[in-house]
């Protein structure tokens, strides 16, 4: 297995409601679940290969719950990588070179039927985890925004988390809520909903803490 690692930030917006049952082994709010999600490599490795600044999305349906299966993805890939990086980020998007259900990349990628070919396009992803704030673009195929949520009667910001010892995607998140869309193979539209921002700490073995 090839020796990888990648640090970065992670702004995720799904379909649930504000919580998303998913993160509590529960069905999904509305039956199914769509998910777009923006990959900031702040600094990584695939083997001799560097992806320090480099970035990734995806778009991900299944038409019911994740472990359910027959979901289909949509890698995003930065333009700016060359071809060993291309190919070493999304060996990671899609699962491979990890160990068996280690990360939340691993398990997405088991639970698809379908991943299409991979596009490249510029990735611009701003996301601040402490403000729960969020503005990220993959041109022309992705885009998502995140903010806190609103207290419903004093408008104030409300903050909350989650917080998964044994996550594979985190340790502790950031709540808000988000609205996402996507074009092509996953076309998504996603409104007002569930949306996190985390550190992400990944290797083949798991997610490190």
């Amino acid at each position: 297995m090839i020796d990888w690692e990648i640090h970065g930030m992670d702004f995720t917006n799904c379909n649930c409601s504000y919580g998303c049952p998913c993160q509590f082994n529960a069905l999904p709010s509305y039956g199914n679940c769509h998910a777009i999600c923006f990959l900031r490599v702040d600094r990584g490795h695939f083997g001799a290969t560097t992806l320090d600044a480099l970035n990734m999305a995806f778009a991900i349906s299944w038409p019911g719950a994740v472990h359910q299966g027959r979901g289909k993805m949509q890698p995003i890939i930065d333009k700016r990588a060359n071809e060993a990086q291309r190919k070493a980020l999304l060996a990671i998007l899609t699962g491979k070179e990890t160990e068996e259900a280690k990360t939340f990349l691993w398990i997405y990628s088991a639970m698809s039927d379908k991943i299409f070919d991979p596009v490249f396009v510029d990735i611009d992803i701003k996301v601040d985890q402490a403000a729960r704030r969020a503005t990220c673009k993959a041109a022309g195929v992705a885009e998502g925004r995140g903010e806190p949520i609103l207290n419903p009667v004093t408008k104030k910001e409300h903050r909350a988390g989650i917080v998964l010892p044994n996550g594979v995607e985190y340790g502790q998140n950031e709540v808000g809520r988000g609205w996402s869309v996507s074009h092509g193979a996953v076309a998504l539209d996603i409104k007002d909903s569930y949306a996190h921002w985390c550190e992400m700490h990944l290797s083949g073995h798991g997610r490190i803490n």
